[in-house]
This record gives structure tokens, C-alpha cells and sequence, in this order.
């Protein structure tokens, strides 16, 4: 009577098996989406600077 695998041992038949082409374009992917939050901080960063001290100068 079997339990069940080891937890040491991965299941080999389990899972989905991406191509080259497929994991290039998954990593192509990723760093899109990390440039282009990069670039959203640095603008939220930039214009909260640009702002900052005008909205401190108002009438109370």
C-alpha cells in the first residue's frame, strides 16, 4: 500500500512545459512591465516634486 510520493520528489508528468521561444517572451514580457512601472514612479516622483511647493504656497 502506497501513501503517495515524497515531497522531496517532484512529479515529472505534472505541470506545463514552456518552449524557448515561450520563455523568452514571458521574460520580454516581465521586463516591459517592470520599465514601464518604473518610469510611472519616477513621473509620479518628478511631479509630485514639480507640485509640491505650489501647493504649499495658497491662500488659507
Amino acid at each position: 500500500m502506497s501513501i503517495g510520493l515524497v515531497m522531496d520528489e517532484p512529479n515529472k508528468d505534472d505541470g506545463i512545459v514552456l518552449t524557448e521561444a515561450q520563455k523568452r517572451a514571458r521574460r520580454s514580457r516581465s521586463i516591459a512591465i517592470a520599465v514601464s512601472l518604473a518610469v510611472l514612479v519616477v513621473l509620479f516622483y518628478v511631479m509630485t516634486l514639480v507640485k509640491g511647493p505650489m501647493i504649499l504656497i495658497r491662500p488659507m
